[in-house]
């Protein structure tokens, strides 16, 4: 790719709109949503102006962790319906001039998957272990794991399995959930597989991959103990299960696999998009050097809090660690396994970062209205910056998070493995409502869904907001539409000093006049120019005596 081309390609600017299959449309009344209901909803994304659609695992799967526990990665889930609905929904988003991104789930795969199978029935070194972390355990008989490391979603992350003669044997590595073993990426085995199953879905054609754990594929030589965890840790690569070098050299192939796929002039790269908890934000930005991948989450700027020099400053680090590298930043403030920022943001901020686990009936409960009146300036705020922006469905609704479920009915695996000290995150995956009425707010033609529904989603439904003036829906269609319209997302930021309590840019666009982002993050009003046209305000509100408090406005 030239760099001419580079500079101009879709994805740097893209805005991107996650569909979590489950949650968004059920065609078949079953309650969980399937690719037909994806395919008739499409639209949908069309009016509220995005450019691309990334899809959540759908692939065959026991659903242990909501399809993230991959059994078969060249099929559909008949959850979800057949491979010929893949091929359908893929051919109709083209149609409509939508991009398509799937996930890829690289790190592990379910404990049904063939491979782990076969590694089960077999015996210790041999050729089908070798695909997955088996090890033999420490103590005298093996007793023990062979080494310190937990699960992401709680407890131990070894689990030792019985030999075919009924005694017990090695142990195998998961990272996350005991029904998803860790691929050991250090046999050629598994890098040739993935390759494959890239060049399976491009060839059904499909624009691009998030992938899944991005930075956990490679461990450490020799599997060391980890000396700290993760949340005591300042640089993620001095733990041993994360941010190896050898991610890179992974991701370096797969940048010729997916450049192999372009086509020259037509705008047409597929692109790859990391999911990877990486500190520092210099080490995340190594992720997205010219040879490896498109982009990568910026998770720094999800977990700030509502504090201006806090804001200020990850907006201003994250910048500056992609700019040695020419590529795009990436801004996101929701996504399925986070709180939904509109009641994230309902609580005091407290300083640095925002890490909140799932809220349940009795925990503290956010204030809605200050949550989403936040979380309408946030994302204002959000939408001026250059680079790329990825949504997550519903919040565009200005959906809560569901504090409310009922533990008995949760699904989410950390909230068994946490001993039922972490709910986990099935309170923002609750499936979106389109009908203001029963059944199922419209999500189906049934009344089931597979999480209770709050009733104040019936208020909030697409066609409760459409064509309503100040709704959350027409909020962000109007932001979208001057996002594309000034073209943002390729211009360049200058800050603003406003005061102490305000986020202030200008972008440079490539239609005239800078366009002024200015949010004011709690404090006194803030002044506006006497000349300055209002492009969009976040609150329908009378600017005349200043942007009120949580608010954030676009000017000209």
């Amino acid at each position: 790719m030239s760099e001419k081309t580079n500079a101009t390609a879709w994805w740097r600017d893209a805005v991107i709109y996650q569909i979590y299959p489950r949650s968004w449309a059920d065609a078949d009344g079953d309650g969980m949503g399937d690719l037909p209901g994806i395919t008739a909803r499409l639209p949908h994304l069309v009016d509220l102006g995005v450019d691309a659609v990334w899809l959540s695992p759908f692939y065959t799967s026991p659903q242990h962790d909501a399809g993230y526990d991959v059994a078969d990665y060249r099929d559909v889930d008949p959850r979800f319906g057949k491979l010929a609905d893949a091929d359908t929904m893929i051919a109709r988003a083209h149609e409509l001039g939508l991009r398509v991104l799937v996930d890829l789930v690289p790190n592990h795969s379910s404990s049904e998957h063939p491979w782990f199978k076969e590694a089960l029935a077999s015996a210790p070194g041999s050729a089908a272990r070798a695909r997955y972390v088996f090890r033999d355990g420490r103590g005298e008989h093996g007793e023990e794991p062979p080494n310190n490391w937990l699960s992401v979603f709680g407890g131990p992350g070894w689990t030792r399995v019985t030999e075919a003669d009924g005694e017990p044997g090695q142990w195998y590595l998961h990272l996350f959930d005991v029904t998803q073993p860790d691929f050991d990426w250090s046999n050629p085995e598994v890098g040739d597989e993935m390759e494959s199953v890239l060049r399976f879905w491009l060839d059904r054609g499909v624009d691009g991959f998030r992938i899944d754990v991005a930075h956990g594929l490679v461990k450490a030589d020799g599997l060391p103990d980890a000396t700290h965890s993760y949340a005591d840790s300042k640089r993620t690569d001095d733990l041993p299960m994360w941010d190896q070098p050898g991610v890179h050299d992974i991701y370096r192939r797969w940048r010729k696999v997916t450049d192999s796929y372009a086509v020259e002039g037509e705008d047409a790269d597929r692109i790859l998009c990391a999911e990877a908890w990486v500190l520092p934000v210099e080490s995340l930005a190594r992720y997205v050097r010219g040879d490896e991948l498109h982009q990568s989450f910026n998770f720094g700027f999800l977990m700030a809090p509502w504090i201006a020099k806090e804001m200020r400053a990850e907006i201003t680090e994250s910048l500056a660690a992609v700019a040695p590298y020419a590529a795009p930043q990436t801004w996101v403030l929701s996504n399925h396994d986070v709180v939904r920022h509109a009641s994230r943001l309902g609580y005091a901020p407290q300083p640095g970062p925002l890490r909140m686990p799932g809220i349940g009936a009795d925990d503290p409960q956010p204030d809605a209205e200050l949550g989403l009146r936040r979380a309408r300036a946030a994302t204002t705020t959000m939408l001026a910056l250059p680079g790329s922006a990825y949504l997550y469905q519903g919040e565009e609704l200005g959906l809560p998070e569901a504090t409310e479920l009922p533990d008995e009915l949760r699904q989410d695996p950390t909230w068994e493995r946490s001993g039922h000290t972490n709910r986990g995150r099935d309170g923002c995956r609750v499936p979106i409502p389109w009908e203001g009425g029963d059944p199922s707010y419209g999500f189906g033609p049934s009344e089931k869904s597979w999480l209770p529904q709050p009733e104040v989603f019936g208020e909030l439904a697409v066609a409760r907001q459409q064509g309503v003036p100040g709704s959350t829906l027409e909020l962000y269609r109007t932001l979208l539409g001057l996002r594309r319209e000034h073209r943002l997302g390729r211009g360049e930021l200058t800050w603003l000093d406003l005061g102490e309590d305000v986020v202030a840019f200008e972008v440079t666009t490539e239609t005239g006049a800078p366009v002024r982002l200015i949010a004011n993050v709690g404090g006194p009003n803030v002044p506006l120019p006497a000349d300055a046209e209002v492009l969009v305000c976040s609150q329908d509100v009378d600017l005349a005596d200043g942007l009120p408090a949580d608010c954030a406005a676009w000017l000209r």
